[in-house]
């Protein structure tokens, strides 16, 4: 009972603590997403034209980038060595595979980044204009290629493929590079979090420009920028829906459970509606026969179509996936029957118990009960991680959480689609006079996109509990061994340490802002 409450402890602390990390390593990463394209962008503008104006906001805008980027980098080295001292469990399970795509982030696009952006910021004398726009275009391609091995991994983690369980190293070991490079999840995924860094980018821009409009200054600046911005953000905007669409199709036959809580079912339905907007009964539990909606407004049969491609299809609900009983289609075209958690979880259970069996074998050079022990543990594999849970109803991640963070990561997302479009429209006729509520509202906008960025890491993460890697390692089997109160030290030295930055982020980032890019309004 004490190492169960000792475990508990590290693992929660340790979420706690690298949720901490991630969310402040959020707050800088999409911004320099977006804005380096923006950036090119600009400065391919201004190779075209030769309008000094154009060099001037570009390096406007980079000082802008560049604050961003080096602290991103900072908090972004710090994740990465929290999987080896907090998750080294996890990092021994899955090592070998979940390393590769970091090895070659570092090697590759942090070398491409670290070699394009020094010609980027201090090459403006030394190279021609031509290649220092070309620079600029391999730093945001650079930055973007960083991205995409960093969501590989966490991809990975959330659709585990290419892989197979070696019971000798107790590793999971890559078999397919391609499988894992190329995983469904991952290009959803990848392409679904860069534009969601575009769109925050463009608001961002939109809404420093805004300020300038509303002080007087800078206007010609501003509303430049605001044109090259809500072009952007309305064409990632648009990619940002479809791999949004793509994404939901990928969860519900992949993390079922996720699209379970993201909807607040509890009810499999067949022709599901897609909830709008809603109240949850935070009293209902699995297994009750309380309602779950206080209030719900929805779409008729769009959550089948978006799941399934199918207005009728049947969408299982959070008691479903847990009681088990109902068909459903697998990856080959096989129609099964799904089998409870608790089934699951015996499986699971079979699977360790065959593992601990096929150690002991080899130690006695016993061929035989080694060689049944692995077909058992080949048998159950699939199940591994569930063997580490006691509770069916612990596969069910914070229903009101996943719920309520998707609409407000839906809901903000046609707000900034609507200052994109009003924005645009005003900067583009002739008088070009802004309204107030306009500005203001273009500014409020600005920590919004935050909140919206944010909330979707909510759901990609809080969505997939219990689980490290879907189905094979939950949290309370991928932490250290080590004290807790040493987690809890750090966790409260981090956040010092992180406030420290972001406030000194912003205040740098006023600074500038207030200093402006100083350019002749005529």
């Amino acid at each position: 009972m004490l190492d169960n409450m000792f475990l508990s402890s590290v693992v929660e602390w340790s979420r706690l603590q690298f949720a901490l990390t991630a969310v402040f390593h959020w707050f800088f990463v999409p911004l320099t997403l977006g804005l380096s394209f923006l950036i090119a962008i600009m400065e391919s503008i201004y190779v075209k034209t030769g309008n000094e104006f154009w060099k001037k906001a570009v390096k406007f805008w980079m000082t802008i980038f560049g604050i961003n980027f080096a602290i991103g980098v900072a908090t972004g080295i710090i994740l990465e060595f929290e999987f080896g001292t907090n998750w080294s469990n996890y990092s021994w399970f899955v090592g070998d595979i979940f390393g590769a795509p970091l090895a070659i982030e570092g090697i590759f696009a942090f070398f491409m980044e670290s070699t394009f952006i020094a010609i980027m910021f201090f090459g403006w004398n030394k190279v021609g204009r031509k290649t220092h726009a070309l620079a600029s275009w391999l730093t945001a391609f650079g930055a973007n290629i960083s991205a995409l091995w960093i969501l590989v991994a966490n991809s990975w983690m959330q659709h585990p493929v290419g892989m197979t369980f070696n019971p000798d190293t107790a590793r999971n070991e890559m078999n397919n590079f391609w499988d894992v490079l190329f995983n469904p999840t991952a290009i959803s995924k990848f392409f679904h979090t860069i534009t969601s860094g575009y769109v925050l980018s463009a608001v961002v821009v939109i809404g420093i420009s805004a300020w300038f409009l509303l002080k007087g200054r800078e206007i010609i600046f501003a509303k430049k920028s605001i044109i090259v911005a809500s072009i952007f953000g309305l064409l990632s905007s648009a990619v940002l829906i479809f791999t949004g669409d793509s994404s939901g199709h990928n969860i519900a036959h992949t993390q079922p459970m996720k699209l379970a809580a993201m909807e607040g079912l509890y009810k499999g339905k067949q022709g599901a509606g897609l909830s709008v907007i809603g109240l949850l009964d935070h009293s209902k539990m699995h297994g009750d026969d309380k309602k779950a909606f206080l209030f719900n407004l929805e779409i008729p049969k769009l959550l089948s179509f978006m799941g399934y491609r199918d207005l009728n299809a049947f969408v299982p609900g959070i008691d479903d996936l847990v009681d088990g009983g109902y068909e459903y289609t697998d990856q080959n075209g096989t129609k099964v029957t799904a089998i409870s958690v608790e089934e699951k979880i015996q499986r699971g259970k079979a699977a360790i118990t065959a593992f601990s069996e096929y150690k002991k074998a080899k130690t006695e050079g016993n061929t035989i009960a080694a060689e049944d022990a692995k077909t058992r543990i080949e048998d159950n594999f699939r199940y591994f991680g569930y063997g580490y849970l006691n509770n069916p109803s612990d596969v069910i991640p914070n229903v009101p959480l996943c719920y309520y963070s998707f609409r407000i990561m839906v809901g903000l997302g046609f707000l900034f689609i609507f200052v994109f479009i009003v924005t645009l429209c005003i900067a583009l006729k002739k008088d070009g006079n802004f309204k107030k509520w306009v500005l203001y509202l273009s500014i409020l906008t600005v920590p919004l996109v935050y909140i919206a960025s944010q909330a979707g890491w909510v759901v990609a993460e809080m969505g997939r509990q219990p689980w490290t890697i879907q189905d094979l390692l939950p949290t309370v089997a991928a932490t250290s061994r080590i004290d807790a109160s040493a987690v809890m030290i750090t966790f409260f030295l981090f956040f010092v340490l992180f406030s420290i930055l972001l406030v000194a982020d912003l205040k740098i980032l006023f600074s500038q802002i207030k200093k402006g890019p100083n350019i002749s309004n005529e």
